[in-house]
């Protein structure tokens, strides 16, 4: 059975999916940066920069072998299956209302031209701009989520991420990583209108990845967001109980708004009973009730995330919040992702440089803040090892990250914990 698993937000990240900020992001204008779902036009080199600092300490925590880039990994599947690669190649073409004829031009190119050109949407030996950029790529946690040993390939809700959900299906199904997967049954694929069709009132399926969190090998949570849809979320909850791959799954309300777009930009765990999180919502539950589905067929409810998690998950659970929980330094630490942290392991997280507040709550739980530069030049002079890093939140570069709207849990796609 292929090693992929993840049972705990927590547990020891061991692989992880991400994707570097690729040249498409340079082409995004003012005027059509909402579209595009990025906040801000940025400076793709600073970008880089940033992000691949991030990388750089993942790579001294996993090691280098264990942080795949997405990109890589669809050039390499590109290699293994040519049939899939001509059905992908023509759902792009059609959905992207190019000539047929692209198809044919697509198929002949080198793989590493064909995977920049269907990324970045240029194709630079003909100067040609075929397709939107897809900055938001860079946001690997939507594009798959990983629940115990299955792996769920999620839908957009928004048609300017459409083409990453082909890139992601292509690798899940072509890669040969991820081929056991589907030879044991084991992916869940969202945009299967087979399995997972429109409602009888015409309702569609749309959940990304940033709503979605596996808190222990029985919980799953996942949040009714603007981008995750009540339907959805409640057929893919009868899917996982039909497969016996989790036992409750929580719906979690959360404000139809851009700036809560995901659960995870006002809730995530980074300790065994610490819990980053946007007060308002969490809390105080404003517009946020839990309803628990289980796979008996009964059901819980609870009127925030608060009262579930001491109840059902974690009576010892504490709660540090955004910008300490006071206004207006919540609000503006909470856009800037102060509560979206990825766990490296339980006490160790990564986290923006940009928000104080947020940092001095974290200091008062216990915790060391250290930026990332300061921690990479320690492991570089041996001072100290990844593994002796203890109850620390390491604070990354962000002056262009934090423009796309999402943190490092947003920047990541574990495949296994543990």
């Amino acid at each position: 059975m292929t090693k992929i698993n993840v049972q705990a937000e927590i547990a020891p990240l061991k692989r992880v999916l991400v994707h570097r900020p690729d040249e498409g992001t340079s082409r995004i204008s003012p005027k059509r940066a909402e579209e595009l779902l990025f906040d801000d036009i940025v400076y793709l080199p600073k970008l880089q920069e940033e992000h691949d600092t991030f990388t750089a300490l993942l790579n001294a925590f996993l090691g280098k072998e264990n942080v795949l880039e997405i990109a890589d990994l669809f050039e390499e599947a590109l290699d293994h299956d040519a049939d899939a690669k001509r059905e992908m190649l023509e759902m792009i073409v059609s959905w992207e209302e190019l000539p047929l004829s692209f198809v044919d031009k697509l198929e002949a190119l080198p793989h590493r031209e064909l995977t920049e050109t269907l990324i970045t949407g240029h194709w630079k030996d003909e100067d040609q701009i075929l397709f939107d950029p897809i900055p938001n790529f860079i946001f690997t946690r939507d594009v798959a989520v990983t629940v115990n040993d299955h792996i769920i390939i999620t839908k957009a809700a928004k048609q300017a991420r459409f083409r990453e959900n082909f890139l992601t299906r292509f690798v899940m199904w072509a890669h040969p990583l991820f081929v056991p997967l589907r030879e044991e049954d084991r992916v869940i694929n969202l945009n299967d209108v087979n399995v997972f069709p429109p409602s009888r009132k015409g309702e569609k399926i749309s959940i990304e990845g940033g709503d979605m969190m596996i808190m222990n090998k029985d919980y799953l949570l996942i949040g009714a967001s603007e981008r995750s849809t009540g339907y959805g979320l409640r057929s893919l909850a009868d899917k996982l109980f039909a497969k016996g791959v989790v036992k409750n799954v929580a719906r979690v309300n959360v404000p139809s708004e851009r700036s809560f777009m995901h659960l995870d930009t006002i809730f995530t765990q980074i300790n065994t009973h610490d819990y980053a999180c946007y007060k308002p919502i969490i809390v105080d539950g404003l517009n946020a009730s839990v309803e628990v589905w289980r796979a008996d067929g009964s059901s819980a409810n609870y009127v925030n995330l608060k009262k579930f998690i001491l109840k059902e998950l974690d009576p010892n659970a504490r709660f540090i919040y955004a910008g300490r929980g006071i206004s207006p330094y919540q609000e503006r630490e909470q856009w800037t992702d102060s509560v979206n942290l990825v766990a490296l392991r339980p006490g160790v997280a990564l986290s923006y440089d940009r928000n104080p507040e947020t940092d001095k709550a974290f200091e008062a739980a216990g915790y060391k803040i250290m930026h990332a530069s300061d921690l990479l030049k320690a492991f570089e002079d041996n001072i100290i090892t990844p593994d002796e890093v203890k109850n620390t939140i390491i604070a990354l570069p962000s002056s262009e990250l934090s423009r796309g709207r999402g943190g490092s849990h947003c920047m990541t796609c574990p495949i296994e914990r543990g």
